[in-house]
């Protein structure tokens, strides 16, 4: 198997896909907190993965914010994983 550019591999975002991402802050926030934390419409208004990832993939600074969130959360997770 080919090995990544080296920029790539360290990359938290490489090979993550944007419905991978939506997913999982959806199951570890839920819709509600989610639409509170990146206020955007398709989190708060009849929210479904499908249409977020329709916006999402239309509108970069949308993108930005929910992968800077994604960033966060893992952050959270190691750092949570450290203190237990």
């Amino acid at each position: 198997m080919p090995e990544s550019p080296p920029d790539q591999r360290k990359n938290p975002l490489h090979g993550v896909t944007l419905e991978m991402i939506v997913t999982a802050l959806v199951e570890a926030y839920g819709w509600e907190k989610l639409g509170e934390m990146v206020a955007i419409r398709c989190f708060t208004h009849e929210p479904s993965v499908n249409s977020s990832l329709k916006f999402l993939r239309r509108t970069p600074w949308a993108r930005e914010k929910v992968e800077s969130l994604y960033l966060w959360h893992l952050r959270e997770l190691k750092r949570a994983a450290r203190e237990s």
